[in-house]
């Protein structure tokens, strides 16, 4: 076995756990208290930047998330769970790999930190009222993507959907019901009904 995951509990590690789960590949996983660059220190001799994910396949060593899925599918596959640059929505699909951080996930990191991380004379509603209100304005793009379609991309469930999903399960644990338009609620039932998608929030 070669694949090591470093996993905290509901963080974005989630995202390749669950890629791993779907592909049914074999993995060691070792999850952390978070954030682990205070809880477990030693931690940073693996990852310096003290983030989770990191991953560990042979001499391959990797940080993000939404690229650590797509290593799978690249490397592991052939997959239905990811594309190929001969696919029309190729474009598509790569725009929701990285929107699904850079775009969603960041401004809900700024509330998580500011309402549950940070010391309680450091917190700062202000902020992250603010940073709330501009994830809830990004989603719009995921409700009016699913208004004619079940999966985000080429007519299946990808990995595409588990970057831009796992935006929806934060969401839910910071309290942000809001996240949940029709079209999003609709197409959340359908994530959580996938057997690997509950193995990976049990793990």
């Amino acid at each position: 076995m070669d694949i090591k995951l470093y996993h905290c509990h509901g963080a974005r590690s989630m995202r390749p756990l669950w890629t791993l789960e779907e592909m049914g590949l074999d993995y060691e996983l070792i999850t952390m208290p978070f954030p682990p660059r205070y809880l477990q220190r030693e931690y940073l001799e693996i990852n310096p930047l003290g983030t989770v994910p990191c991953m560990n396949d042979g001499d391959v060593h990797m940080t993000e998330s939404a690229g650590i899925s797509q290593y799978f599918v690249d490397t592991y596959g052939p997959t239905p769970l990811g594309l190929t640059p001969g696919d029309p929505e190729y474009g598509a699909y790569l725009n929701w790999l990285h929107r699904s951080d850079a775009t969603l996930t960041f401004p809900q990191t700024l509330v998580l930190r500011y309402t549950r991380l940070e010391p309680e004379e450091k917190r700062n509603p202000q902020v992250a009222a603010d940073y709330r209100k501009w994830f809830l304005a990004r989603m719009r793009c995921v409700e009016d993507a699913l208004s004619d379609r079940e999966f985000l991309c080429a007519g299946r469930f990808t990995i595409a959907d588990i970057c831009i999903a796992y935006a929806i399960h934060l969401a839910n644990s910071l309290d942000i019901e809001e996240v949940h338009t029709p079209n999003v609620a609709a197409y959340w039932q359908r994530i959580i009904q996938r057997p690997a998608y509950q193995r990976a929030a049990e793990l």
